[in-house]
């Protein structure tokens, strides 16, 4: 059986709605490159606030 993982040896990135960091999910796996926001809520709030800013 593989070994686990401490969550703080995960990678990390921060959300572009709040600003919050937010760590590698299984699911994310083949995607991480892509994700920009830490949930749902999130991603929903800066659709409704326009287009996204570029930072």
């Amino acid at each position: 059986m593989a070994r686990m993982r401490k969550k703080s040896d995960l990678p990390q990135k921060t959300c572009l709605t709040c600003k919050r960091p937010f760590t590698w999910r299984k699911k994310w796996e083949k995607v991480w490159e892509d994700v920009r926001y830490c949930s749902d809520r999130c991603r929903d709030t800066r659709k409704s606030e326009g287009a996204p800013r570029r930072t």
